[in-house]
């Protein structure tokens, strides 16, 4: 079983991430939903539009995405998983898009833990290092010879 996975975020990223999918993954593309919820778009019409979306998907397995916490998106998020075999994570980016894709074969509750770790792994400081690949003259002892 494939469980499906369904982004609800503020337009457009819903459809930018669900793009960036298809981009690495075309053949996951009937598993991977995008909803963007414009900025006037009442509750009770996104929740009806992501009913729809989901489909089948809620109660045959479903992993749904949201951005914001506490946004209309992710309360709209909310209540479509009430009482279906759906979950929810907040906080979506891209790595947790890409580990969701690849393990969207496991359990939904594997699933979960999978998008939650590419989530928290993809993000990190960069460490910012001297310039790569430009060759000092190591016999020029001038001290106006920089790296530039």
């Amino acid at each position: 079983m494939t469980n499906r996975i369904l982004i609800i975020a503020h337009t457009p990223l819903a459809s930018a991430l669900r793009d960036c999918a298809m981009h690495v993954y075309p053949e996951c593309a009937k598993d991977v939903i995008a909803l963007d919820v414009k900025p006037a778009a009442q509750p009770e019409e996104t929740l009806s539009h992501a009913l729809e979306a989901a489909g089948a998907a809620l109660n045959n397995g479903l992993l749904v995405l949201t951005d914001i916490f506490g946004a209309t998106p992710a309360n709209v998020a909310q209540k479509l998983v009430i009482g279906s075999n759906a979950k929810l994570i907040a906080g979506v980016n891209l790595p947790m898009l890409f580990r969701s894709v690849c393990y969207r074969h496991e359990s939904l509750d594997a699933l979960v833990a999978r998008a939650l770790t590419g989530g928290t792994q993809g993000v990190m400081q960069v460490a910012i290092t001297a310039p790569q690949n430009q060759n000092r003259r190591n016999h020029d002892q001038n001290n106006y010879d920089y790296q530039q």
